[in-house]
């Protein structure tokens, strides 16, 4: 997936550090990348109070713009970033919101296009379109040729929300994603190999899944539900990889699924394994920071905070 979400710039050249941020976390890190893959050359996460970031789509989602700025300011205090300017941004999942567009025509016009793509971003956003700032990515066609676009959405007023709180620490944030845009880079970066990649990337507020099939997205879910509601929501998802996606594949005999990457709190990694293979009759691998080419030294940080942000740092080579 090409790096455009949200971003400013074109064809900017990425800083190899990068923000992320989580209703109760900020992490900052900074790699290098070595023959071996990646690893860290400077992390640091910090806790953040409770209610301080409250990540939604239709409401503020700071509640304390000076603690927030003290907090990153600590925070990369803490991990020797102090004087780094140049920033990627992983935003919390729930304050963004992403979508498949299938257009059930060919448009007869590059104004027809924008006419059908805005209506469809209203009616898959729930906000009129000059309330939203949305970036779009052309799919390849879907099996009846139809052309499809991968939407990603924010409210104009939340983005800058956390523009203003950047600006006044004097970052230049140039790309802001939603986190499981960075957490799905570290499944492309895979070489190419059979099978479909899946990503669970779970939060507070639910988990958003990521199918990809190659490259490119081939489902893609924003899911906000309770704790005890997860296994249903994503058993109706995998029901329809499975009886949608993989049985209108001639050349797919059973499951494609081939990677599983479950990333975030709220979702048993173990557990998530049991309900694919038993939905799919499948065994996909479970993946780890190891297998995807970041080396994480011995300490408290973890993979599941680290994945988005470093992510995103990775897009510097």
């Amino acid at each position: 997936m090409p790096p455009t979400i949200f971003s400013k710039l074109v064809n900017p050249r990425f800083p190899s550090a990068a923000l992320g941020l989580e209703s109760s976390s900020a992490t900052v890190v900074h790699l290098d990348r070595g023959r071996a893959g990646f690893a860290l050359r400077r992390a640091a996460t910090a806790t953040l109070p409770e209610n301080l970031l409250r990540p939604g789509f239709d409401e503020q989602n700071i509640t304390d713009s000076n603690a927030l700025m003290g907090l990153l300011s600590e925070v990369a205090l803490s991990a020797g970033l102090a004087r780094q300017r140049k920033w990627s941004v992983a935003l919390p999942e729930a304050a963004t919101r992403a979508s498949i567009l299938t257009l059930e025509s060919a448009p007869a016009s590059r104004a027809e296009l924008e006419e059908v793509l805005q209506w469809k971003y209203e009616r898959a956003f729930g906000a009129a379109h000059d309330e939203l700032r949305v970036s779009r990515e052309r799919l390849s066609p879907d099996a009846q040729g139809r052309q499809r676009y991968l939407a990603v959405g924010i409210r104009l007023s939340i983005l800058e929300e956390y523009e203003s709180i950047f600006e006044s620490l004097g970052w230049r944030a140039g790309l802001i994603l939603p986190r499981h845009q960075g957490e799905a880079l570290w499944i492309t970066r895979l070489r190419a190999q059979e099978g479909d990649g899946l990503l669970i990337s779970s939060h507070s507020e639910g988990f958003t899944a990521l199918l990809l099939r190659g490259r490119q997205p081939a489902i893609v879910r924003s899911v906000m539900c309770e704790v005890e509601d997860r296994d249903d929501e994503l058993y109706r998802l995998l029901l329809f990889y499975r009886d949608r996606v993989i049985s209108s594949d001639e050349e797919t005999n059973g499951s494609a699924l081939a990677r599983l990457l479950v990333v975030g709190e709220g979702f048993d990694k173990g557990h998530v394994s049991e309900i694919v293979n038993e939905t799919l009759e499948t065994h996909p691998r479970l993946l780890n920071s190891t297998d995807v080419g970041l080396v994480l030294p011995p300490g408290e940080l973890s993979f599941d905070s680290l994945a988005a942000p470093a992510g995103l740092a990775t897009l510097a080579w």
